[in-house]
């Protein structure tokens, strides 16, 4: 344990996480902090700093650290320097407003990366290695094109900054990705999804992740003021991309949002959870496995699945491709293209030649 008196600062020191140790010059203390593997001392600050590593955290009673960070820290194989690299990998990746679930994918699959080459210095990294374990690890295990494009992706960001390393990263290319159609429920599926609902704050979020094409961060992101009853709008907030769009909002999902304020009454988020605060990624999910369950579906049904049949469903009743790129959020129209694939309207009026023979009975 370090003494109480010293005034403890997290912060980002030469894009690593380190902890700062402000305290009155004394000997003792001096000759302690000094016995600290790895303590520099900063002429920025003009203090002592250490490693931000679970350790130091409860000798000097700090909460620990989030997730991310408590993935990298509680990894033994990693070396000191790789620990360091990797939580200013974090520190980057926030500051440039990285998704937390982007942030996380890529330091889970750098840790395991790592990991596979325990005792190997971060600077002898080198491109055979990256394929490798692409080769050995990856595609053996038959792991999705994405994982593997968020490997280069994380190791790029990584290397970026480190000065001396035999990993050539323009070097480093991508996987192609396949191109998989989106999974659409019908109207009738949809319909029976939300009727199997009993809970007024479950049918709502359904009805208007359905109703908008909303996204499962973006739903549970909403607010109050989100909500534009007068002019009949719904501000998405930060979606992908940190992209704001407007959606219009269904009459029907007013009314039943106007219910379910009178019994639940949410302070901020639109959609609370039981002790406030933004509702859970993990129980909307149970929400609709359970509806589906209800609606006795046999298919694999998950929350993106509404937002494709929305953009179907619309795409089938007339609306223009480009209106529904702008109520998805989509960048580039070839993303919003692949619905053409997947919409029945046009595929419905197909007549296979084999109805035009005349078959023997």
């Amino acid at each position: 344990m370090f003494p109480k008196e010293w005034v403890i600062e997290l912060i980002n020191h030469d894009n690593a996480a380190r902890i700062l140790l402000r305290f009155n010059r004394q000997i003792e203390w001096e000759q302690l902090v000094r016995t600290i593997p790895g303590a520099r001392w900063s002429r920025t600050y003009r203090a002592w700093h250490i490693a931000d590593t679970a350790v130091h955290r409860k000798q000097l009673r700090i909460p620990l650290a989030d997730k991310v960070t408590n993935l990298v820290m509680g990894s033994e194989k990693l070396t000191a320097q790789l620990r360091e690299e990797l939580i200013g990998l974090v520190v980057r990746m926030r500051n440039k407003r990285y998704s937390e679930r982007t942030v996380e994918s890529y330091i889970k699959v750098l840790v395991l990366f790592f990991n596979y080459y325990a005792g190997k210095d971060l600077l002898a990294i080198n491109n055979s290695d990256v394929i490798s374990f692409n080769n050995d690890y990856i595609l053996k295990k038959g792991l999705s094109a994405t994982y593997q494009s968020q490997f280069i992706n994380g190791l790029k960001l990584l290397y970026e900054t480190i000065t001396g390393k035999s990993l050539d990263i323009d070097l480093l290319e991508r996987p192609k990705m396949p191109m998989q159609l989106p999974k659409v429920l019908s109207e009738e599926e949809v319909a029976a999804i939300i009727n199997g609902l009993s809970n007024k704050k479950h049918k709502t979020m359904m009805s208007l992740i359905y109703s908008a094409g909303l996204r499962r961060g973006e739903v549970l992101g909403l607010t109050l003021k989100d909500i534009d009853s007068s002019r009949m709008l719904i501000m998405v907030r930060k979606g992908k991309g940190m992209k704001d769009r407007v959606v219009p909002l269904s009459a029907v999902v007013l009314e039943m949002l106007r219910e379910y304020y009178k019994e639940y009454k949410p302070k901020e988020y639109l959609f609370e959870g039981q002790y406030g605060g933004k509702y859970s990624e993990r129980s909307i999910e149970l929400v609709l496995k359970k509806a589906v369950k209800k609606a006795g579906l046999k298919k694999e049904v998950n929350l993106h699945m509404l937002r494709h049949s929305y953009a179907t469903h619309l795409l089938e009743g007339g609306t223009n491709l480009r209106f529904i790129q702008e109520l998805l959020g989509h960048r580039s129209p070839r993303t919003t293209q692949i619905y053409t694939h997947v919409s029945t309207q046009q595929l419905g009026k197909i007549i296979s030649p084999l109805d035009k023979l005349i078959l023997k009975k």
